[in-house]
């Protein structure tokens, strides 16, 4: 799988931009504050439809614009496929494919699929939770577009779930609401439902990620593995209810997770939350005996972070094609030694672009592609 064309209109500090691309190795290359990342950020969006940089639409519509349009040629086993995004801050998207409209924008997604890696990607090991349950769902989608709707719709049922229980929990008359109160099973039920799938989702898909992150991390840190386990990136799943470390079904999640429901009304009524969920879960990273957090280098963090990306590209590939490999600003952030393992191991891939403010960060028998990019316009060198 691989970008043939990337067309672009009103996005980020482009007006136009036309952009023909190859298999290999792209490198766009020029000083900070150029519009590299923008270009990279627009395939990513149309692999994604959300943005490594901002969690709202607004800004990746050129200042004084209404909308944006993003264009990729997408090729895939001797096909080509269209796929148009508009965005339309405030409103839905829109999508088309072949140019044709189709109903909604989520439709198209699994058409291209992109691994970015980018200097945000530190969050992962040394940020809170969310990033990393955010890591978890962006793959499931990437592998299983159906999990966009089941996300939204959870998302959905949390945010309603929520109001209620500050109605029930009366935090603005001071006294319980009974009526609300009433309505709060039906919830409970829809919470469980729904949570449950996304749990189960995301424990399978920790467990089919683990040694995948293992090798990369030691092909990524040079790591020497110890009969000990010393030095080894792990990671496990943590919910916010008691497993006990039983594999479950949905049928049994779904249960477990209304009796820790019913266990938590009282707490949850007082402050108006919802505290047990997938929302409350993470994703605990380990070296070793000891949690990255907090005692990890800032080398070794960074290992970790480019081996879990690593290792979603790896589920990517055993799925069927290579997703489009997309490096923002990373070697800059690596040492020689790390920089020329990294390289060693996307050589092989079908489509890599990467950007870099200085050409020397990036090591030369890697590109095959060099895009200029200054001034607000792209020039294939």
């Amino acid at each position: 799988m691989y970008v043939a064309h990337l067309s672009l209109t009103d996005f980020r500090s482009y007006a136009k931009a036309e952009i023909a691309l190859s298999p290999g190795v792209s490198a766009f290359l020029g000083p900070n504050g150029q519009g590299k990342t923008n270009l990279v950020e627009a395939v990513d969006y149309v692999a994604t439809q959300s943005s490594h940089r901002v969690a709202a639409d607004q800004p990746l519509v050129r200042f004084g614009a209404d909308q944006a349009i993003v264009r990729t040629a997408v090729c895939r086993d001797d096909r080509q496929a269209l796929v148009e995004l508009e965005i339309n801050p405030g409103r839905s998207n829109r999508a088309r494919l072949n140019r044709g409209a189709v109903p909604r924008a989520s439709e198209v997604l699994g058409i291209l699929r992109t691994v970015l890696f980018s200097p945000d990607d530190l969050d992962l090991v040394k940020g809170d939770p969310s990033s990393r349950r955010r890591f978890l769902d962006e793959l499931l989608v990437a592998r299983q577009p159906r999990f966009a709707g089941v996300r939204s719709d959870y998302d959905r049922v949390l945010r309603q779930r929520n109001t209620l229980l500050k109605t029930a929990g009366g935090r603005a008359t001071g006294r319980r609401n009974e009526g609300a109160l009433a309505t709060l099973d039906v919830w409970d039920a829809h919470l469980a439902r729904t949570g449950a799938e996304l749990l189960a989702a995301r424990l399978e898909l920790t467990a089919a990620l683990t040694a995948p992150v293992t090798r990369a991390y030691a092909d990524v840190a040079g790591a020497v593995s110890r009969s000990d386990g010393g030095n080894e990136a792990q990671l496990a799943y943590r919910p916010s209810v008691d497993l006990d470390g039983r594999v479950v079904d949905k049928a049994e999640l779904t249960e477990v997770l209304l009796t820790a429901i019913a266990d938590r009304r009282d707490d949850e009524l007082d402050r108006g939350v919802t505290l047990v969920g997938p929302h409350r879960d993470d994703l605990i990273l380990t070296l070793g005996q000891l949690p990255t957090r907090g005692y990890a280098s800032h080398g070794e963090s960074w290992s970790f972070a480019c081996a879990l990306r690593l290792a979603a590209f790896e589920l990517l590939r055993s799925d069927g094609d290579d997703p489009v490999l997309i490096l923002d600003d990373v070697f800059a952030e690596l040492d020689d030694q790390r920089r020329e393992r990294l390289a060693a191991l996307v050589s092989g891939t079908e489509q890599v672009l990467v950007t870099a403010a200085v050409p020397a960060d990036v090591p030369a028998d890697l590109v095959t592609h060099r895009f200029d990019v200054r001034d607000g316009g792209v020039e294939h060198a």
